[in-house]
């Protein structure tokens, strides 16, 4: 398990638990106290969670790790995936994009795919994928209004409203902390996943990026249901399984 892993895993222990004694996480991780104790004053220093004598609390509603630190997990098939999802946009779309890794890595897809060299237009809550982009002399760029989040870089709140009930899109392609056949897509922060119905809800065809560990999960706040999805972009590793229920929930699912 890499050091993201952990973080990511401890996170989740004390969302649920609220706190943790270092021995309980390193049962929990199969890894030594000492690890623990280096991956709790690390947590702290980022102040994701809150050090006590011989353990950690929870700091905040927050429990995700910030985007700069999800960057390395699922490398490969977050790439596999931003690839197979650019073909999915017509020149000329309105594309809009909500904030995470898979995402971002999309948004650079589309940026350099011949296909859409004419021109196409995206709307986004992503400060970074903004940011980005806006050197692109063929990609319009559309940022909604919001206060912006450190861990994700997206903007939340009432603010972004004004914006995505002004405009229509093509598309809407979602990054998710959690996919579940049953309940549909989730986000860890409430903020996140109540500017991101807004901006699928705007969207001719919704399109999930997801790599295969986030599917079969559930998180903090729910996204939308799963009828509000018409794809799944996700990769290889999603079990046979799996995708049949979420075609038979009528879903379309393409494994990159």
């Amino acid at each position: 398990m890499s050091r993201y892993d952990r973080w990511n895993a401890i996170l989740e222990l004390l969302a649920r638990e609220g706190r943790l004694s270092v021995e309980e996480a390193a049962r929990a991780l199969d890894v030594s106290t000492a690890t623990i104790r280096r991956d709790f004053d690390q947590l702290a220093q980022q102040q994701m969670l809150m050090r006590t004598r011989g353990g950690a609390v929870a700091q905040s509603v927050s429990y995700d790790l910030p985007l700069r630190y999800k960057t390395a997990r699922h490398a490969d098939e977050k790439h596999r995936i931003a690839a197979a999802a650019a073909e999915l946009v017509a020149p000329g779309a309105v594309v809009g994009l909500n904030g995470g890794t898979t995402t971002s890595e999309l948004a650079r897809a589309l940026a350099t795919l011949s296909t859409l060299e004419s021109g196409f237009t995206i709307v986004t809550n992503a400060l970074n994928i903004a940011a980005e982009l806006t050197v692109r002399q063929h990609v319009k760029i559309v940022v909604t209004g919001g206060v912006a989040r450190q861990q994700s870089y997206e903007l939340i709140g009432p603010l972004a409203n004004g914006v995505l009930e002004q405009v229509t899109l093509d598309v809407a392609f979602l990054g998710v902390d959690a996919l579940d056949v049953e309940l549909g897509a989730f986000a860890h922060h409430e903020g996140e996943a109540s500017v991101n119905h807004l901006l699928i809800g705007r969207a001719a065809h919704v399109v999930v990026v997801a790599d295969s560990s986030k599917v079969g999960r559930r998180a903090f706040s729910r996204i939308c249901p799963i009828g509000e999805i018409d794809t799944l972009v996700t990769d290889a590793r999603l079990s046979d399984e799996l995708a049949g229920r979420f075609t038979d929930a009528g879903v379309k699912v393409v494994r990159a």
